[in-house]
This record gives structure tokens, sequence and C-alpha cells, in this order.
């Protein structure tokens, strides 16, 4: 895992305040060793941050994805550690170096004609990064829960699960958006597109996905490449599709084989987010979702991206979401 910057226990002390008769979160998850293959640690789950935001930036979206991970770090460490959190099933193994991307990214003229197409040639190598590391992760027999980030890296993440597991998989996405734009330059809003048309991915499903985010090309695109989608109103506001049609609709098409859980922050509801929306889902509905799904043995990864703490609507809001969402999945 060359592309890695690995952290210590050192690291997580940056992070975590002490105090008396309390015992912290980054107190007691691990970290890898030095000379310890990540195959032999006991953790069943491995934290890994993206600190990145070009692939957001690429498609026309707002930047601040990129310190959704350290927002992260800053809340989950504190977290209180305890019976019910199982802080020791976590291995905090770092994150991917992002950081000649964005600073070669800071560089460019927003005003040039190839503007985009520069910024999408940095979000291609930082695909290869991703993957890498990804693919290592889930070859010694892990489940890496990924903290964005543009949705850019679901290529990345489910690229480098279908190495890992010799076939093409499949994708479930909470969001709004289905990120199966053209492929045009890579950006956030084509991951799953490239992912399809280089034969890493299988079958794909978008629950909650917005009528009025999703244009008539994508739609049609969608139903010619083994795409289906639950639409938002029609199971929280007209009701149309129940939760129990829906789940079964996953559980055929979703679960049957190896499957990436891609979580979308912009699904929710007033979430700061590089698409910060006043319609969605719940956090609680968030948390529901992805307990249910990451529990599900064919699940090869979690991804919770595109937190933006620059646009958030109260202090530490994107950390403690996504704080309690990785503490969802250890705590089933």
């Amino acid at each position: 895992m060359n592309h890695l910057i690995t952290y210590s226990q050192k690291t997580l002390a940056e992070y975590t305040n002490l105090r008396d008769l309390e015992l912290k979160f980054g107190e007691v998850a691990a970290t890898l060793e030095a000379n310890t293959l990540l195959k032999n640690t006991v953790q069943k789950y491995v934290l890994i941050g993206i600190p990145e935001d070009i692939g957001v930036r690429a498609n026309h979206g707002i930047s601040g994805s990129s310190n959704a991970w350290k927002s992260c770090l800053n809340v989950l460490c504190n977290m209180q550690e305890n019976s019910f959190t199982n802080a020791k099933q976590l291995l905090i193994l770092g994150e991917v170096d992002c950081r000649l991307e964005m600073e070669e990214a800071s560089t460019l003229d927003s005003k040039t004609t190839d503007y985009l197409e520069k910024l999408g040639a940095l979000v291609s190598r930082i695909d290869i990064k991703v993957s890498e590391v990804v693919e290592a992760v889930v070859s010694a027999g892990k489940i890496p829960i990924i903290i964005g980030g543009g949705h850019n890296n679901s290529f990345g993440n489910l690229k480098g699960l279908s190495l890992a597991k010799g076939k093409k998989v499949n994708a479930l996405n909470f969001d709004a958006h289905s990120d199966f734009r053209p492929l045009e330059h890579r950006h956030s809003g084509n991951g799953f597109s490239y992912a399809k048309q280089e034969g890493y991915l299988n079958n794909y499903f978008i629950y909650g996905l917005h009528k009025q985010y999703t244009s008539q090309h994508q739609i049609d695109r969608m139903s010619q490449n083994r795409v289906q989608y639950s639409w938002f109103d029609e199971t929280h506001i007209s009701e149309i599709k129940t939760e129990e049609w829906i789940t079964n609709e996953i559980n055929d098409f979703i679960c049957i084989s190896y499957f990436g859980l891609e979580i979308d922050l912009d699904a929710i509801s007033a979430m700061g987010s590089s698409a910060l929306s006043p319609v969605g889902f719940s956090v609680i509905d968030c948390i529901k979702f992805i307990k249910k799904y990451s529990a599900n043995k064919n699940c090869g990864y979690i991804h919770l991206c595109e937190g933006a703490p620059n646009r958030e609507i109260h202090p530490n809001q994107v950390g403690k979401v996504l704080s309690y969402l990785i503490t969802s999945v250890l705590t089933k």
C-alpha cells in the first residue's frame, strides 16, 4: 500500500482529549503496528480516509469534502469506549495520500477552457491509489470503512473490491443522485458509469433517487445498463412503494453477491455536504439503512462520502454524523 499514509497510536493521540475515569475511542481503536501484516490483525473493520474534493470540483460542485476525514477523526476519537461502542473491532489504518493531487489542483486556473479536464486527470490518478488500497485491505480479509472525499471514489472502491474478489461486484447507493453521468472526464458524477464501462460493476441499485435531479438521459442510460432504483418521493412522500418491497428488490438484485455499500451524505436533509438539500432522508433513516446492509455477509466495503464541514448547519455536524454511522456498523 504505497499510496497510504499509515497512522500510529501517536497520530490518534493527537485527536484524542483524555479525561479521568473515561476511556475514549481513540485510546482503544487499533493502528497497524510496524512489521505487522494487516491480515494478521484481529480487527474486522479497517477505517481509511480520502481527503480530497477534486472530483466534486470537476463535477461543477462546491469544494469542502476534503476536510470530512479530519472532522470525523476529531469526533470519533473522542467518543466513549464502553460495552456498546466496540472500538476494539476497528483498526484506523490511515489516509490515501492525495497531497500532490490536491496541491496541483490548487494551481490550476479555473478560467481556462480545459480546467475541468485537468481536474479529471487528477481524479484518475487518485482512482489508481484508492483501488490499490481497497484491493489490499479486502485481500487481507478485512472490510474497509472509507471516508471521502467525493463520490468519484466509488470507482476506485468498486475496482479494488472487484480485483480482490476476482469478479464483477454489485453496488448499493444511498443517494439523491445516480452518479451515472456520461463517460466524459472523471468526476464525482460518473464513478459508477466508469465502473460499469470498465467491467468492475455488475448490478447497481440507487436508494432514494430524486426525480428533480435525474435527467432523462440518465434514466435512459440506467435502463440499458442493469441499474435499478427507488424514487425518494415514491417511498417517503406518496408511499407508492413500501420499504418491504424495496428491501426485497435490493436483496434479490444486490445482496446475492459481493457488493459495495455507498452512502452519500447529500441524501440526508439539511446535511453539510457538497450538494446540501432541504429535502431528503433523516440521519436516523441513514443509520438504519447502513446497519441493515453493512451486516449482510456479502457487504465488501462501506463508503461514506460528500460530507463538507464548510457547509454544515451546526458545529461538528459532519464529524458527528460520520462517527455515528461508523459506530452503527460496529454495533450490530
